[in-house]
């Protein structure tokens, strides 16, 4: 049908044109299929190549390996020959040790064998040496009781009597001795300990240069003009009150001549009130807004001032860190007197001289200044708190965690406990030393004969003293015996009898020197 409108020219035409195409496309699959042909054998020429070289390079490999593995053979096989003859040269040693300490053995053991028939041939001497000697004890001891027998017929005493007879004889004879001997290392001792004593406090004082001048509590307020009682006391004696109340002290005033006179327990109260009245008394307006005014800002003076006066101390003393409480509390001692002595001045002087002994004797100085300067610290508020100042200062410096030293120095300081470190006695000889020197302290002249009494009683009270004299302001106390009743030796004895009394009876401070003096005088008159 598609042909039938085509002319045969047309048909003809695409019958050739179908043929054409037919015949390309066999020559062009005809050329492809040749050349694909020719391209796998090219390939299998290539492969064939590959697989030549490689079969010649793995033989190659192989070879290597074989010659690789054949020299660590023959290298291990030489390494194995060369353990094997070393481990044989080993055992050889060994075995020739081994020979000659057998060999060494067997010469001991017949040297022990030897050893062993001497000491049985000298142990059956020993035994027949003890036999002989047992016989010849047994006789010895009854010739020894045949003689006690017959020193006992001719004695007419017991073993019992003479025993002790001889023991009485031994003991007089000795007394004598050990008493001579005691005074000789005595006299040794006391010559090295005081001069070594005298160096060291010498040294310490020499080197701490302190102020000598007491102080005492002063509680008088001059005047300028004798009508300024009436101002201060007030209209209808307001004034008066108002200051007493601010102040917690009290105002006396009476006839002595310009000037009043504060009393206070609290030593700080009192410098409070006398500060305030001096300035009262300077600015002469006086009224209980003006006392309320002044009295306040004076106590933050003190305060401030106490503060201040506690670095002051601890810088001076180079003690290092310490709580602030306690800083506080050492200032409060500048307010403290004992016996006319300023306590923070006495504090200061006493941690200075300890540091200086702890120096001379290897000891920690640090250590030693800080317990000088706390060893007093209970005094700042011994009249607050109940107890003693050492109780309260034991109780304050354990509060604030202080070392060891420093606690045992407080508690031993005045002797209530026994010390238990070095810093404690060093403290304790700075305390008595500051306490002791001339002008540190005043007592009172009943304190002062009282004291002398007892000195002179102890004394007197001892068997064989014929009088006795306190002197040196009862440092020292002056023994004369009766040279009929005590002989040289038992001044010793007596010197120590009151030694040990006044230690158990008395007390005071620093040291008192005993001195027992016996003396022969033979007296006659010329005529």
């Amino acid at each position: 049908m598609f042909l039938e409108g085509l002319s045969t020219l047309e048909i003809v035409l695409i019958i050739l044109v179908i043929v054409l195409f037919l015949g390309g496309a066999a020559l062009g699959y005809f050329i492809r299929i040749k050349t694909h042909e020719k391209s796998v054998a090219a390939s299998n020429a290539e492969a064939e190549k590959i697989i030549a070289n490689a079969n010649s390079e793995a033989e190659k490999i192989r070879k290597q390996s074989l010659d690789d593995a054949r020299n660590e053979v023959s290298k291990m096989k030489t390494d194995a020959e060369n353990d094997i003859r070393e481990r044989k040269n080993v055992v050889v040693e060994l075995e020739n040790k081994l020979n000659s300490r057998e060999d060494m053995l067997d010469r001991r053991s017949l040297n022990l064998d030897k050893r062993e028939e001497m000491l049985n041939s000298k142990e059956s001497k020993i035994d027949e040496k003890k036999a002989e000697l047992e016989q010849q004890n047994n006789k010895v001891e009854a010739l020894l009781r045949e003689q006690e027998k017959k020193l006992e017929e001719v004695a007419e005493m017991s073993r019992d009597d003479a025993r002790k007879l001889i023991m009485e004889m031994v003991r007089e004879s000795m007394r004598e001795e050990i008493a001579t001997y005691i005074k000789d290392e005595e006299e040794k001792a006391k010559g090295v300990v005081k001069n070594k004593a005298k160096n060291l406090l010498a040294i310490a004082v020499q080197k701490y240069a302190g102020e000598v001048a007491s102080e005492s509590t002063v509680t008088t307020v001059s005047l300028p003009v004798e009508e300024m009682k009436g101002r201060i006391i007030g209209r209808e004696g307001r004034n008066i009150r108002a200051f007493e109340s601010l102040t917690g002290v009290d105002l006396i005033i009476d006839d002595t001549p310009e000037a009043v006179v504060l009393s206070g327990f609290d030593p700080i109260r009192r410098e409070i009130a006398k500060r305030s009245l001096e300035i009262l008394v300077t600015d002469g307006r006086i009224h209980p807004g003006r006392i309320e005014e002044v009295v306040e800002r004076c106590r933050s003076e003190i305060e401030m001032n106490i503060r201040e006066m506690g670095e002051d101390a601890v810088f001076k003393t180079g003690i290092g860190k310490i709580h602030p409480d306690l800083v506080r509390l050492i200032g409060r001692l500048n307010y403290r007197t004992s016996y006319g002595q300023n306590v923070l001045k006495h504090s200061i002087e006493t941690a200075m001289i300890a540091g200086k002994l702890a120096v001379e004797i290897g000891e920690n100085e640090m250590l030693a200044r800080r317990a000088g300067l706390l060893h007093d610290i209970g005094k700042a508020v011994d009249h607050e708190i109940e107890g003693s100042h050492v109780d309260i200062g034991v109780e304050l410096a354990q509060k604030y965690h202080e070392p060891r030293e420093v606690i045992d120095a407080i508690a031993s300081h005045h002797e209530d406990v026994a010390p238990k470190s070095i810093i404690a006695v060093l403290v304790a000889a700075a305390d008595a030393l500051s306490s002791a020197r001339p002008g540190a302290r005043s007592d009172s002249l009943e304190n002062y004969a009282k004291r002398l009494e007892n000195l002179e009683a102890i004394s007197n009270s001892i068997k064989g003293v014929q009088s006795s004299f306190a002197i040196q302001a009862g440092r020292e106390v002056r023994v004369i015996v009766n040279p009929e009743q005590v002989d040289d030796l038992q001044t010793i004895t007596i010197a120590r009898q009151i030694k040990e009394e006044i230690e158990a009876k008395l007390n005071y401070p620093g040291t008192i020197k005993v001195t027992v003096i016996r003396e022969t005088r033979a007296t006659d008159v010329a005529k």
